[in-house]
């Protein structure tokens, strides 16, 4: 009996996926737990998992987009005929509700949507039409090992795999490649002019689309302060000799926002249209850069970790996602968040508010300047930070009542002990 395997809903954010690559062709044999292709999503390149057994009969599209619920291809038995189960999807319209796929905790596999239908019953005549389409030799390779190939110009059928059954590339075989091809490369000359054209990513999409949503409907406004840092770089050396990681002013700046948070409540609001909630957990979501764009892992509970547990935390998440391995439940449930472009010598910036906070922190960096004390010109450090708020949830006196808790706790961290 022919199937119609459906795009799943790989993330709450999802509304179309990207095909990267079929790791299988027409004909072949497919079994329970077999990967099908790879999908980038708008969070994530992900594995696409099956758990129909049978023959792949029809790929519906080798490379590009398919919107979530949309046909990808049709798995049944050898030589069946599919085309009426086709013909009726079709004119359906693919109009079926979509279901919303979950992914193994360790892997990225979601599973492929089906839906059934008696397949009519073949004659010897037309089982013998029904063929395998021809289709060019394909590199197997992993969505990170496309990319660095992808970004080096190199041509993936020049590298020999390593990975599993087939000789799949991955990320060590381009490494080695590269090593073992370090010789310089004449430059090439690019004509004056011109431009080029960039494909739009599906992270970029829906970073556009939510980003401009949250822009234009809530109304943002923003208070600005700087703090006085030179207790905190005094304590974190401190904590340091003996923490089992180093931890960062980043650490600090979560930790301090955490306790801030649970003074003022308020701040750890969501707009939801018909009333505004108050969330009781604090999960810190921490923007993170990557090529395509901003990721926002988030780290639950952050007010009840120590900062060695949310330094590990925060460090596991940016190299998940350099390597395009976050998980979509890894970056849902946020209530704060905060934006930190200090360390690329940024002293001050306002950050777009990320649904459904009411509220997001742009930190700074630290810079040193002349400052009054006890009447003195003396050197010091201070840091800007900026709360970009959500007025229909939090009002100016709010937000500056959650600054100034913030600013005394981060400029002497023996408060977080409190």
């Amino acid at each position: 009996m022919a199937e119609i395997i459906r795009m799943p809903r790989m993330s709450d954010t999802m509304e179309e996926g990207n095909i990267v690559s079929w790791l299988k062709k027409v004909g072949d044999k497919v079994e329970s737990g077999d990967i099908l292709a790879e999908v980038e999503t708008d969070k994530a390149t992900m594995e696409l998992e099956t758990y129909q057994e049978g023959t792949l009969l029809y790929i519906g599209v080798e490379q590009g987009t398919v919107p979530v619920n949309g046909l990808l291809a049709i798995i049944g038995e050898k030589g069946e005929d599919y085309k009426a189960l086709l013909a009726e999807a079709e004119s359906a319209g693919n109009s079926a509700e979509p279901e919303v796929a979950t992914a193994a905790p360790e892997k990225a596999a979601p599973a492929a949507e089906t839906v059934s239908a008696p397949a009519p019953a073949a004659t010897p005549a037309a089982a013998s039409k029904v063929a395998p389409a021809e289709e060019s030799p394909r590199i197997k390779a992993s969505p990170l090992a496309k990319a660095m190939a992808e970004k080096a110009g190199i041509d993936l059928h020049q590298v020999t795999g390593s990975g599993g059954e087939g000789g799949r590339v991955v990320k060590k075989d381009i490494e080695a490649f590269l090593e073992g091809h370090s010789a310089a490369t004449p430059a090439i000359s690019k004509p004056a002019g011109g431009f080029t054209d960039v494909p739009i990513t599906q992270m970029r999409k829906t970073i556009a689309r939510r980003l401009g949503e949250s822009k234009f409907s809530a109304p943002h406004f923003y208070l600005t302060v700087e703090i006085d840092m030179d207790q905190a770089m005094i304590d974190r050396k401190l904590i340091n000799e003996l923490a089992p990681t180093k931890i960062s002013f980043n650490d600090l700046v979560i930790k301090a926002a955490t306790k801030a948070l649970r003074l003022h409540p308020g701040i750890n609001s969501s707009w939801l249209g018909d009333r505004i909630r108050t969330n009781h957990d604090i999960n810190i979501g921490v923007a993170v850069a990557v090529d395509e764009g901003l990721l926002v892992p988030v780290v639950r509970q952050a007010d009840l970790k120590s900062l060695t547990e949310i330094n590990q935390e925060v460090a596991a998440f940016a190299e998940k996602a350099k390597n395009k391995k976050l998980q979509p439940d890894e970056m849902q449930g946020n209530t704060f968040t905060i934006s930190n472009l200090g360390m690329f010598g940024i002293e001050e910036f306002t950050a777009i508010i990320n649904p459904p906070d009411a509220c997001i922190l742009a930190v700074g960096g630290i810079t040193q300047k002349a400052v009054v004390k006890d009447g003195q010109v003396v050197a010091g450090h201070r840091m800007k930070v900026t709360l970009s708020c959500d007025h229909r949830v939090v009002d100016g006196a709010m937000g500056a009542k959650f600054l100034q808790t913030f600013s005394q706790i981060l400029s002497a961290p023996v408060r977080m002990l409190v």
